[in-house]
């Protein structure tokens, strides 16, 4: 699973609508009622001995639309048109407002979206392509005005899952890593999440159908040859309805990498 998901989420993502897919059978009591993530808290394990904890909560309007977010003090603000997010906005843990972002749309498809800070130098960009099967296939991400230096990532899929990843971060230094998934057949957390949403928070943790139970990661060495330097692997236990309620990840020593615990509500 993606570590820093939610602190990403603050900086440039958000949550909400339901699949198509007849999966929402088993978790909708009827076509009115689904279940929609109303708090995530992750354990990482970097420094062992003083884990960090991080704790995401998540608000709704009437039509199940994600209006609001809160984590770490800092909270998240969105806007919709016509069941599309139109505007997000940042604030601070004074509840100043940092940076907004806007989204911005070709017909039904996600072009990009941009975030505008008071300072434009800091105003950042990122840019959506798509397969002929409307899945998200690349993103740019540019973090100044000329693009120069972009960060970029590119999907693969096996069905309805990402089976790689690739990207490159980046910067004056630019470095490109892979990671490579293997899933279970169970329902991802974000079955019932906006689709654009899932297009803004990115990689297969939220674009994929279902849940990986193990990825290794590799970083491209200046040869253009790849070099694994990591593998980790996910225990998920699961609710009623088939969804994630925790997600324990370890690194292939057996020390703990990182935990996942979701709650749902019904609306």
């Amino acid at each position: 699973m993606k570590k820093y998901l939610f602190l990403g989420l603050m900086g440039s993502a958000t949550i909400f609508t339901s699949c198509s897919s007849d999966d929402n059978e088993i978790i909708n009591e009827s076509s009115e009622k689904k279940l929609l993530l109303s708090k995530v808290t992750t354990i990482y394990y970097d420094n062992p001995s003083n884990p960090e904890t991080t704790v995401s909560t998540f608000e709704y309007n009437s039509q199940g639309e994600l209006i609001k977010m809160l984590s770490g003090g800092r909270s998240s603000v969105f806007e919709y048109s016509n069941g599309k997010p139109t505007k997000v906005n940042y604030y601070t843990p004074t509840q100043t407002l940092e940076y907004y972002a806007v989204f911005n749309y070709n017909g039904n498809q996600l072009v990009d979206i941009k975030a505008i800070y008071t300072n434009p130098g800091f105003n950042r960009k990122s840019t959506y392509t798509y397969n002929s099967n409307g899945k998200l296939v690349s993103s740019t991400h540019c973090q100044s005005e000329d693009c120069s230096n972009p960060g970029t990532s590119t999907y693969t899929y096996g069905g309805d899952n990402i089976s790689v990843e690739t990207s490159t971060l980046g910067g004056t230094i630019s470095s490109t890593y892979k990671r490579e998934f293997s899933y279970d057949d169970k329902l991802s957390p974000f079955t019932n999440t906006n689709k654009y949403m899932r297009i803004m928070i990115e990689g297969a943790y939220s674009l994929s159908k279902n849940n990986y139970t193990a990825e290794k990661i590799s970083y491209r060495n200046s040869d253009g040859s790849w070099t694994q330097n990591q593998s980790n692997t996910y225990t998920i236990q699961y609710n009623s309805a088939q969804l994630p309620i925790q997600v324990v990840g370890k690194q292939a020593n057996g020390n703990n990498y990182v935990q996942y615990n979701y709650e749902y509500i019904t609306q």
